[in-house]
């Protein structure tokens, strides 16, 4: 594997990972989108390799430990042998409350509600994410502040008078923003990224 490291393989793991969201999301061919998830594939086998030659773990105990995972995070859909459960919950909420009170069992003790939201997530979804953990664990959701977000956009509302905003200021908008867009069932990550490729296409230049 040479100068190969999971280091080094970081970037383009997270730059596949998100070719696989943009495939999806532009409505490409199924052809196209089977490429790209050989792409994300490529990279867990090459992490997988770069592990088992120093004999800590191989591809086939990915696959193990993800099997095992998902089996006794979903005792609802699987028995503890891995056959099917005759019957299943009847409504997605019941499914949610199983899997978290099994993820919650599994976590050590002083785990905190956003345990495990990755820091390197673009910042938008982290939002999104930390506000679903906090909605689960019963915690106060932020609100859009009417107030900031007229202060903020003098092109539709008039400036007020104490003249500039601080970047704090406008974090609280955003998680805001985040928080309005979940409360309506919408993606603000996604709906970003949308925007941002219609405002590229909208001044692309041919060659």
């Amino acid at each position: 594997m040479g100068a190969l490291t999971h280091e080094s393989l970081v970037e383009y793991l997270l730059e596949e990972a998100f070719e696989v969201a943009e495939t999806i999301e532009t409505g490409a061919a199924e052809a196209e989108l089977q490429g790209e998830l050989g792409d994300v594939l490529l990279q867990v086998v090459l992490h997988a390799r770069l592990a088992q030659e120093r004999d800590v773990f191989d591809f086939d105990d990915v696959v193990r430990s993800i099997t095992g995972k998902m089996i006794r995070r979903n005792p609802h859909v699987f028995r503890s042998d891995g056959t099917l459960q005759d019957t299943f919950p009847a409504t997605v909420a019941e499914i949610v409350q199983k899997w978290d009170a099994v993820k919650k069992a599994e976590k050590p003790a002083g785990a905190g509600v956003f345990e495990g939201v990755p820091l390197a997530l673009p910042a938008l979804a982290r939002a999104q994410k930390s506000l679903d953990r906090a909605e689960r664990a019963g915690l106060a959701l932020p609100a859009v502040p009417p107030g900031k977000l007229a202060e903020l956009m003098p092109e539709l509302v008039p400036a007020a008078d104490h003249g500039t905003y601080s970047e704090k200021e406008l974090g609280e908008l955003l998680f805001g923003l985040v928080a309005g867009a979940r409360a309506q069932g919408l993606d603000a990550e996604r709906a970003l990224r949308g925007a941002i490729r219609e405002f590229q296409e909208g001044h692309h230049s041919p060659s």
